[in-house]
C-alpha cells in the first residue's frame, strides 16, 4: 500500500468527529424526552385523579361476555352512500374487523354517524346462495340461503335480529325479527353487492331501533336444501355490550386546556376507547432539518431502533403495553416513544390508571409531539454536520495533498537514483539535495553514496590503462633478459625454466593488449569517420568468416529487415560482433548453433546473437558489461572480463545500447542502433 492510501486511511479518522457529535446530541435529546415524559406523566396523573368523579361514565366489564363478544362503533365524520363500497366511509382500512368464514375471512365494521348506524360486511363465498321471492317473506324460509344478520339486544328483555339476504345484487329490503315476528322494515336502507369470490353488504339502520348490545351473524349456504355454515362476532347465545365513544366524557375532556400537539385518550378497564380530545402534529413549531441530515442521523444514530405505532388502535381497543401497564394498576414505567419514520417527528405517550377505591376502571392515555425537541435537535445536528463533515473533507484532502506531494518527492529521488545508475551520471544531483527535512537528508545520503560509487568505477576505468602503462616495462626487461639468456649456455633444467618465464613472459603480454584495448576503443570511436554502409551485408560476411574460423560451431544469419543502411564504422562493429561471438563461443559446446539475427523497429536496428548455454544470473545481468567483470569458472577464471565491456563502448559509441535476457535454452545478446535518417 503506498503512502497516499495510508494517509487516506489514516485521515478516515476523522469521521469520528460527527460520529461522536451525533452521540452527544442523542444523549441531550435523550435527556429532553426524559423530562418531557416526566412533565407528561404528572399531567396525565393529574388528569386520571379529577376524572374519578365521573366513574358512573365508565362502562364496567360485564363478566358474562368475553371482549372478544363486544363491537366497538366508531363515529363518522359524514354519512357513507349505501352502495356497497367502503371507500366513503371515513375511517382506515385496518379499522375492519376479521372474523373466520366457511370459506374465508370476513370483514366487518359498524359506525354511527348523527342518529344512524351504519354497517359494512364483506364476506368470503365461493358459492353464493340468493333467497327466492316465496320464501324470504316467509318467517324463517330464507335460513336456506346466503345472509347477514345483526343481533340487537337490551338485557334483560329485549333481543332483536335484522336479517339482510337478496334475491339478487342491488338494493335489498331488510327484515326485522322481533317478538312480533318476521316482517320487513322499511326504515333501513340496504345495498347487496357482488364480488369476485363473494359479496359485500352496506346497510344503513336508524340507531333508535338498536339495542346496546350487538353483535353479527352470517349464514353461509352451499345448498338450498340444507342449512347453512354460521359464522359469529360472538361466542355465547348472546353478543356483548357495544363499546364507543361516551360523549359525556368527551365534552369533559374537551373541556381541558390542552398544550397543542397533545392527544388525550381516555378507555375502560378493558381499553377500549371511550374518550378522545386534542391531535398530535397541531404545534406551530417547525421540527427543521433537512431529509439529508435527518438520513445522516438515523444512520449513525438511530439505526436499527425499532419504529413503534402511536396512532389509536384502528378497531378501538387500545392494547400498547404502556396502557395495559396502566391499565394493570402500575403506576411507573408506563412512558413509551415512538417515531415516524417519513418525518422523524418523535411522539413521547404515557398512561396513567383511574381508580375507584381499589379498583382500576379505566386508563388515561395522553400523547405529545417532540417538534421542539426535534427543532433543537436538528438545528444542531445540521450545524455539527456541516462543520465536522467539511473538517472532515478538509483534513482529508489536506492529507491527500501532503501525501501526494510527499510520495512524489520520494518517486522523484528513486528515479534520479535509479537513473544515474544507469547511465553512469554518479556525481549528478539528486532532487530534494537543498530541502531540510528527513527527504533531503536522504537525498544527501544518496548523492554522497552515488559520488564513491562514481569514484570507485573511474578508478576500475583508469585501472587498465594505469596497470598497462606501469607494467609494460617491466616486461620488456623481463623479455630482453630472457633473449640474452637464450645466448647463454645453459643446462637442460636452466632451459626448462627459462622456456616457462618466456611464456608467462607472453600471457602477461596479451594481458596487457586487452587491458589497453578498452581505451583504445575509446580513442577509436573519438576519431572515427563514420561511414554509410549495409549492416545487412556486413553481418552476413562476418557470419561466413566464423563458419571458417569457428569450425566446432554451427551458425545461422536470418535478415528480417528490407532496408538495413546506417552510420558508423563497420570495423568497430564488426570488432563488437567478435566479442559477443567470443563471448558465445566460450558458453557454448562443440556442435551447437550460434545464431545471429538483424530486426528491426520504427527506430532502430536490433542485432541479436543468440547462444545455447547456462543462463544468466540475475545478480550479474546489471555487471556483465562493466570492466573486469567475468563469468567464466575455472582455467578461464584468469580472463579480465573486457570483452562485454568494449562490446558496451561500441553500442555506445554508436548512440546505442546493449542487453543480455535469458532465452528457451541459452542467452541472447541484443544490440540496438539508431537508425539512419533518409
Amino acid at each position: 500500500m503506498n503512502l497516499r492510501r495510508q494517509l487516506l486511511l489514516v485521515s478516515l479518522l476523522t469521521l469520528m468527529l460527527p460520529w461522536a457529535g451525533c452521540e452527544f446530541i442523542r444523549e441531550t435529546e435523550i435527556a429532553l424526552r426524559e423530562g418531557q415524559e416526566q412533565m407528561l406523566d404528572d399531567v396525565a396523573r393529574a388528569i386520571a385523579g379529577s376524572m374519578q368523579q365521573y366513574r358512573e361514565e365508565f362502562p364496567r366489564r360485564d363478566k358474562r361476555f368475553g371482549t372478544g363478544d363486544q363491537l366497538y362503533l366508531h363515529r363518522l365524520d359524514s354519512p357513507p352512500r349505501i352502495d356497497g363500497y367502503f371507500d366513503d366511509w371515513t375511517l382506515p382500512a385496518d379499522s375492519l374487523r376479521t372474523i373466520r368464514g366457511a370459506d374465508g375471512p370476513i370483514r366487518f365494521a359498524i359506525a354511527s354517524y348523527e342518529q344512524a348506524t351504519y354497517l359494512y360486511v364483506e364476506i368470503t363465498d365461493r358459492n353464493i346462495i340468493y333467497a327466492t321471492p316465496e320464501s324470504i317473506v316467509v318467517d324463517g324460509a330464507s335460513r336456506f340461503a346466503d345472509r347477514v344478520t345483526l343481533v340487537s339486544s337490551s338485557p334483560p328483555y329485549l333481543r332483536e335480529a335484522f336479517s339482510f339476504a337478496a334475491e339478487a345484487p342491488g338494493r335489498i329490503i331488510s327484515y326485522k325479527h322481533s317478538a312480533n315476528g318476521f316482517m320487513p322494515e322499511p326504515s333501513i336502507a340496504a345495498y347487496w353487492q357482488d364480488i369476485p369470490g363473494g359479496y359485500r353488504i352496506e346497510a344503513r339502520i336508524p340507531s333508535g331501533q338498536l339495542g346496546t348490545h350487538l353483535g353479527l351473524s352470517i349464514q353461509n349456504t352451499a345448498d338450498v336444501l340444507a342449512p347453512g355454515v354460521r359464522s359469529r362476532s360472538f361466542s355465547g347465545n348472546s353478543p356483548g355490550p357495544t363499546m364507543s365513544k361516551n360523549p359525556e366524557l368527551g365534552r369533559i375532556i374537551g373541556d381541558l386546556r390542552l398544550q397543542s400537539d397533545t392527544r388525550l385518550i381516555l378507555t375502560n378497564e378493558d381499553g377500549w376507547r371511550i374518550g378522545e380530545a386534542g391531535a398530535l402534529g397541531s404545534g406551530s413549531s417547525d421540527p427543521g432539518g433537512s431529509k439529508l441530515v435527518r438520513k445522516i442521523y438515523d444512520l449513525l444514530v438511530e439505526s436499527g431502533k425499532e419504529v413503534a405505532f402511536a396512532e389509536p388502535d384502528p378497531l378501538g381497543r387500545e392494547q400498547q403495553p404502556y396502557v395495559t401497564a396502566a391499565l394493570e394498576g402500575r403506576e411507573s414505567g408506563t412512558g413509551s416513544w415512538f417515531r415516524n419514520t417519513d418525518t422523524g417527528t418523535a411522539i413521547v405517550a404515557v398512561a396513567a390508571p383511574i381508580s375507584a377505591g381499589n379498583e382500576v376502571i379505566g386508563a388515561v392515555v395522553l400523547q405529545r409531539g417532540t417538534d421542539a425537541i426535534l427543532s433543537q435537535r436538528s438545528a444542531g445536528l445540521a450545524r455539527l454536520i456541516n462543520v465536522t463533515l467539511i473538517t472532515a473533507l478538509v483534513v482529508g484532502g489536506a492529507l491527500l495533498g501532503y501525501a501526494t506531494w510527499l510520495s512524489r518527492r520520494i518517486r522523484a529521488l528513486s528515479i534520479a537514483a535509479e537513473d544515474a545508475l544507469e547511465n553512469e551520471k554518479l556525481s549528478s544531483a539528486l532532487p530534494s539535495a537543498l530541502a531540510d527535512d528527513e527527504i533531503g537528508d536522504l537525498s544527501r545520503s544518496f548523492s554522497w553514496v552515488l559520488q564513491q560509487l562514481g569514484e570507485y568505477n573511474e578508478y576500475l576505468r583508469s585501472l587498465a590503462s594505469k596497470l598497462s602503462h606501469e607494467l609494460r616495462t617491466p616486461l620488456a626487461i623481463v623479455t630482453s633478459s630472457l633473449e640474452n639468456l637464450e645466448h647463454e649456455p645453459l643446462n637442460e633444467a636452466s632451459l626448462g625454466y627459462t622456456e616457462r618465464a618466456r611464456e608467462g613472459a607472453d600471457r602477461l603480454r596479451r594481458i596487457l593488449s586487452a587491458m589497453s584495448e578498452a581505451s583504445r576503443v575509446e580513442e577509436l570511436m573519438a576519431h572515427a569517420e563514420p561511414e554509410k554502409f549495409d549492416l545487412a551485408a556486413v553481418l552476413d560476411s562476418t557470419t561466413n568468416a566464423y563458419r571458417d574460423a569457428y569450425t566446432g560451431r554451427e551458425f545461422e544469419f536470418t535478415n528480417n529487415v528490407d532496408e538495413a543502411r546506417m552510420t558508423g564504422s563497420p570495423e568497430l562493429l564488426i570488432q563488437m560482433l567478435d566479442k559477443l561471438v567470443d563471448n558465445a563461443v566460450d558458453f557454448s559446446a562443440d556442435g551447437d548453433t550460434i545464431r545471429l539475427a538483424l530486426d528491426g523497429r520504427d527506430d532502430a536496428l536490433l542485432i541479436g546473437v543468440t547462444n545455447p548455454g547456462p543462463e544468466l544470473p540475475e545478480r550479474m545481468r546489471s555487471q556483465m558489461f562493466d570492466s573486469m567483470v567475468s563469468m567464466r569458472a575455472g582455467k578461464d577464471s584468469r580472463h579480465l572480463g573486457l570483452g562485454l565491456y568494449v562490446a558496451r563502448l561500441i553500442a555506445e559509441g554508436h548512440g546505442g545500447n546493449i542487453s543480455a535476457d535469458n532465452v528457451m535454452g541459452g542467452v541472447r545478446f541484443t544490440v540496438a542502433i539508431p537508425r539512419t535518417p533518409h
